[in-house]
C-alpha cells in the first residue's frame, strides 16, 4: 500500500482490506468510553467573523458538527470559543486561543479522563458520523496512539482519535514553540514507540463501513470552509446532501 503524503513527515497506514473487514465485524464496541470534542477556538481571519456562529442549510456551523459527533453515538463538549458558544454544548477554554489548536487539544485530553478523544474541527460540517465512529472503533481495538483518515493518499490532520497517552509529548511540543498538529501527533506517536494509524477511506466508503447519509462522494467529506468561496461550495451542495 503506498505511504500517504503529508506536509510534515510520513504516516504509516496501518489497514488492509482483511483487516477493515475484522474491524467492521468487531464493531459492537462502546463508543461511550470516548470523549469528543469539536475545535471552534480558531481566529477565522479568512472568513471575517466566526466560523462557529456561520450558517450552513439553516444551522450554524458549531450545530453541524456537534450533530455529526452525537449521530456517531458521542457526547461532544466544544473545545475553545470565539463566541459564547455555551448553549450549544459544554465549552472548554482554550488558554493559548491565539496559538493555533494545540493548546486547545491539550485542554480538552486533560479535561477527561477517557482513554480517547476524538476531535473534530468546527469548519468540515461534511465529515459523515459513520467515519468518526469507524476510526474511534479502530483506536479502541488496535490502542493506536494517534489515529487519521486519508484521502487520496494523502493523509488529513483531523477529524483525530487520540489516545489520552499522548497528552504529555503534545504538552512539550506546544511548549517548545512547534505547535502544528500533525508533526506534533507524529512526535507524540513516535515517542509511544508507534506509527500514526492512518485509514484510508477509500478502503471504508468502497464496502460502505463509512458514508455519508446524503450520498455525498468521500472527496467531499473533507471540504474545509475557511473562506466565503468555501461556504459557497458547500451551499451548493444541496441542503438534502448535508447531514
Amino acid at each position: 500500500m503506498p505511504r500517504p503524503a503529508a506536509n510534515s513527515g510520513s504516516a504509516e497506514p496501518v489497514l488492509n482490506a482483511a483487516e477493515g473487514s475484522r474491524l467492521w465485524d468487531m464493531g459492537n464496541l462502546e463508543l461511550d468510553s470516548a470523549s469528543a470534542f469539536v475545535l471552534a477556538g480558531g481566529q477565522s481571519r479568512r472568513m471575517g467573523h466566526d466560523k462557529a456562529l456561520i450558517l450552513l442549510a439553516g444551522q450554524p456551523l458549531i450545530a453541524h458538527a456537534l450533530s455529526v459527533l452525537r449521530d456517531a453515538c458521542l457526547s461532544p463538549v466544544i473545545a475553545g470559543a470565539r463566541s459564547d458558544l455555551s448553549r450549544f454544548a459544554p465549552v472548554v477554554p482554550d488558554p493559548n486561543p491565539d496559538l493555533g489548536p494545540l493548546a486547545g487539544i491539550c485542554a480538552a485530553l486533560e479535561s477527561s479522563s477517557a482513554r480517547y478523544a476524538v476531535f473534530l474541527p468546527v469548519d468540515l460540517p461534511l465529515v459523515p458520523a459513520s467515519l468518526i465512529a469507524y476510526l474511534v472503533r479502530h483506536a479502541q481495538i488496535t490502542s493506536a496512539a494517534v489515529t487519521l483518515p486519508s484521502i487520496c493518499g494523502v493523509a488529513n490532520t483531523f477529524p483525530a482519535v487520540l489516545n489520552r497517552s499522548v497528552l504529555h509529548t503534545l504538552r512539550s511540543e506546544f511548549a517548545a514553540g512547534r505547535r502544528g498538529c500533525l508533526a506534533a501527533f507524529q512526535a507524540a506517536a513516535q515517542a509511544l514507540g508507534q506509527p500514526i494509524s492512518v485509514l484510508p477511506v477509500e478502503f471504508l466508503a468502497q464496502p460502505g463501513h463509512a458514508d455519508h447519509p446524503r450520498g455525498l462522494p468521500a472527496a467531499l467529506w473533507f471540504l474545509n470552509i475557511n473562506t466565503p468561496a468555501d461556504l459557497i461550495r458547500a451551499v451548493r451542495q444541496s441542503p438534502s446532501q448535508i447531514a
